[in-house]
């Protein structure tokens, strides 16, 4: 029986072969969208690939190249504009191969301080684009959907700790944030057996210090948290957090802030006076793998005073006091996970290969594209802006059209390659979104999918 742990000739042949292919696919221009397989299709054209004596390491990867691979849409297609999609750079999807052939744990320093240095690097970046103290800190979690989860849990932990025999625990907690706020927040408050307490939107759709006051006002010391967001995934909007910082500051209510997608734009200098009040946030996520050019999967979550999450999330058991005693770094007590791949490392190292001033212009070649996208909207009588953009997101509507227009047009697009854009909802009505985060989405690119709707 062959030792599946031995690097023998086999093995390095077939190295060669999965280094060339990841190669090829960095350096594919154009890169193709993919086209969705039915799951028939898909089984018979795999066949059964999970055998007692194994089909070889050769088979397998040709079965992923030819078979499974062009049935996996690409995010860092230039016209891939639905979700929020994704544009890593060459560079950061390399070193992703060099991290998992290190096989570093990336949960303790012990275990792997070198890499939670450089991750932490990264981190100190974000944190003073933020405006966040010199001892902010936190690391890297799966995506926002658990960074937010730990943000909260650290939130409500932290509003445990000040309550008193005179100020008991209140019977349910709750969160406060408007109905905008990422589906992951509401998810978060159903693990965490809490409630989700609506905050009205101002006159621009977003949370503001007046509307929140009046839901603290009526709820009282039952929101332990108040989520803001800065660019909603659905339109892009950043939550008024000049207004809502400092109130949340003056109740001593804990400010969490969901940058998942928007919070990149703190990189782009035109973008900077949107998020003024953003420095009052105790804590903050924003996901390098939608538009600061990471690989999946990759979320930064940073505490204003890593110490709360430190509290709640801290690990203890016999065999891990170890970990613990010399007081240094580690990841898995910020967030709810214990084992964790050092999934920061690929974005540390493009950003320290290409400089933070090329993240800038990257972030700031996106946003102008979204607004030449909305003036390319405006040249045609059959096309509509709804809103202008907010940051990179433009939404639209097609005139005369409902949603099953936009639907059978949709699948059309998708399965004949040209591009990847699915219809949503505002204020009730269908329209189109078109996200963009990829430097190399070009106006051209949107003229295309425009024109397709004539």
């Amino acid at each position: 029986m062959a030792d599946m742990h031995s690097y023998t000739d086999e093995i390095d042949r077939l190295a060669d072969e999965i280094i060339n292919l990841a190669r090829w696919r960095t350096r594919l221009e154009p890169i193709p969208l993919g086209r969705p397989a039915k799951p028939a299709d898909l089984a018979r054209a795999a066949g059964r690939t999970i055998t007692e004596a194994g089909i070889g390491g050769h088979e397998a990867l040709r079965i992923f190249r030819d078979v499974l691979a062009p049935a996996c849409l690409s995010p860092d297609f230039t016209r891939y504009l639905a979700f929020v999609p994704a544009a890593p750079t060459e560079i950061a999807v390399l070193f992703d191969l060099v991290v998992a052939a290190f096989s570093i744990y990336g949960g303790s320093w012990v275990e792997g301080g070198g890499a939670v240095h450089a991750e932490n690097e990264a981190l100190r970046w974000i944190a003073d684009l933020a405006g966040m103290p010199p001892e902010a800190g936190g690391c890297f979690v799966a995506g926002g959907t658990l960074g937010n989860l730990s943000a909260l849990v650290t939130a409500r932990h932290e509003a445990g700790l000040r309550r008193s025999p005179e100020h008991p625990r209140p019977a349910r907690w709750a969160i406060a944030a408007t109905a905008a706020a990422h589906s992951s927040v509401a998810s978060a408050a159903q693990v965490m057996d809490a409630d989700m307490v609506e905050v009205p939107a101002d006159s621009r759709g977003r949370l503001s210090g007046p509307g929140l006051s009046e839901v603290l006002e009526r709820e009282g010391e039952r929101i332990f948290a108040v989520v803001a967001t800065t660019g909603t995934t659905n339109i892009g909007l950043i939550d008024d957090l000049a207004t809502v910082g400092p109130l949340c500051r003056e109740r001593g209510v804990w400010l969490h802030v969901d940058g998942a997608y928007g919070g990149a734009a703190l990189a782009a200098s035109s973008c900077r006076p949107a998020f003024a009040g953003i420095e009052n946030a105790d804590s903050f996520i924003v996901d390098p793998h939608k538009w600061l050019f990471s690989p999946f999967d990759c979320c930064a979550l940073l505490y204003r005073a890593p110490e709360a999450a430190r509290r709640v999330h801290g690990h203890h058991a016999p065999y891990l006091e170890i970990l613990s005693e010399q007081g240094e770094w580690n990841p898995s007590d910020y967030a709810v996970h214990l084992t964790r791949r050092a999934r920061g490392l690929p974005f540390w190292f493009s950003l320290a290969t290409h400089g933070t001033a090329a993240y800038e212009q990257a972030i700031e070649t996106s946003l102008v594209v979204a607004r030449d996208a909305a003036e390319e909207i405006r040249c045609r009588s059959y096309l509509e802006l709804v809103m202008e953009p907010s940051l990179s997101i433009v939404v639209f509507r097609r005139r005369g059209w409902e949603r099953t227009d936009y639907r059978v047009w949709s699948e059309r697009m998708l399965m004949e390659g040209e591009a990847f854009v699915v219809p949503t909802t505002h204020e009730g009505e269908s329209v189109l979104r078109l996200c963009i985060v990829n430097p190399r989405t070009t106006r051209q690119d949107i003229a295309l999918i425009l024109d397709s709707l004539a």
